[in-house]
């Protein structure tokens, strides 16, 4: 491969933008410096006129579906989608076909992944009320943490066993990251909600009501906070490693406190479909916004906004989850969970720093250095000399 010489960029990287050039070198960020000339024949130089270069995204939550799921999306997709933007780095989740709950079919999902995955990836290790044994020998220096769902998935993934809980969060040698969302709390609600809109109609509009309007109310602020509280509570009794994804209410942000990423053991991630929109929009996009845990309150929204800047959330993920149209478009009851994000997501916050929401030192510390910090990424994360070149180079009509 020829080296690659970057000129006349903005760098954004530490919590500071300045201009520099950039050298690459065998895949390596060689030299760093105002300027710098072009000497071997073999390298290619760019200009870059001035435009924003940033860490590639680390995106620490997708769903790839590959393997099983393939009608949606493939490894191969997913990863050129995240690459176009701005993601050269992705954790998958383990409700893939078959779900990840052995250490030979993860095995055999990384052989899966190793010919088609475009980018850098790793893959989580799956847990259930029955495995937990097999999840303990999950070696940390090779995976990218355990997921537990403490709310309902794809397949025998529910872990709401308090024993099988304690078991994991106290023996797990590796970061546990959990969806939390209380079951109990949900079925009842959707019990509540089925009995009185008419199942029989059709479209996704019952009694009057568009369905779709009572996700936040089905899959509550109380599932929750009921359920991230558990989580955090087991995790400070056995001083667990835990990392608890797409927080989506301004209650849940009491568990977590202001501070550097790397001196918590206790971190939290906000998704930026979370950032970005609130039950407002319910009405007009209906299921296309459905996702599980639900977009909420605009109080939520801004919320979660506030903490991000206030250093109280550590990481912005997509939680990158696609469906075909024909799906979404199904009655609410039937339409799947998930948006389809990886290529819209540092295009979505870079419209939130366009309206003064973040900084992009901000966006960038959340998307990249912060993650590279809360899973312990060697070489990658940062604009540094001697780390691997992961890179996107931004062209946004609102910079200077």
């Amino acid at each position: 491969m020829s080296n690659i010489l970057l000129k006349n960029t903005k760098i954004v990287n530490e919590g500071k933008v300045y201009p520099a050039d950039l050298l690459i070198k065998n895949q390596r960020i060689e030299k760093i410096a105002s300027s710098i000339t072009k000497r071997e024949g073999n390298t290619r130089e760019i200009n870059c006129n001035h435009n924003y270069l940033i860490p590639g995204m680390i995106d620490d939550q997708v769903h790839f579906r590959d393997p099983g799921l393939t009608h949606k999306a493939s490894l191969e997709t997913d990863s050129q989608a995240a690459l176009a933007g701005g993601i050269t780095s992705f954790m998958d989740m383990p409700n893939t076909i078959p779900n990840v709950l052995t250490q030979e079919i993860l095995e055999e999902k990384y052989n899966h992944a190793k010919d088609k995955a475009w980018g850098n990836f790793s893959f989580y290790m799956g847990t259930s009320n029955e495995n937990s044994e097999e999840v303990l020998k999950t070696n940390p220096k090779n995976v990218c943490g355990v997921k537990i769902f403490m709310g309902s998935s794809t397949g025998n993934m529910l872990v709401d066993n308090k024993k099988t809980l304690n078991h994991i969060f106290k023996n797990c040698e590796t970061l546990i990251a959990t969806h939390c969302e209380d079951e109990a709390t949900i079925l009842r609600n959707s019990a509540q909600f089925r009995s009185k809109y008419d199942l029989q109609v059709p479209s996704p509009i019952a009694g009057g009501v568009d369905l779709a309007k009572l996700h936040p109310q089905i899959r509550s602020e109380e599932a929750c906070f009921l359920s991230s509280q558990l989580a955090v509570s087991i995790a400070k009794e056995h001083g667990t490693r835990l990392h608890v994804l797409h927080l989506t209410t301004e209650k849940e942000i009491q568990h977590f406190v202001e501070g550097a990423v790397e001196n918590k053991n206790i971190t939290g991630e906000v998704c930026v479909h979370h950032l970005w929109f609130d039950e407002n929009d319910y009405g007009k996009l209906g299921n296309k916004i459905k996702c599980n845990p639900a977009i909420k309150k605009e109080t939520d929204k801004l919320a979660l906004r506030k903490a991000v800047l206030a250093t109280k959330l550590d990481v912005i993920a997509t939680d990158h989850a696609p469906h075909l149209l024909k799906e979404k478009n199904e009655n609410y009851w039937n339409s799947p969970a998930g948006l389809p994000l990886v290529q819209a997501a540092l295009p979505t916050l870079f419209e939130l720093v366009e309206q003064g929401v973040f900084s992009i030192e901000k966006i960038v510390e959340m998307t990249s250095h912060n993650v590279a910090k809360a899973y312990k990424i060697k070489n990658r994360g940062f604009i540094r000399e001697g780390m691997f070149a992961d890179l996107a180079l931004i062209d946004h009509l609102w910079q200077d």
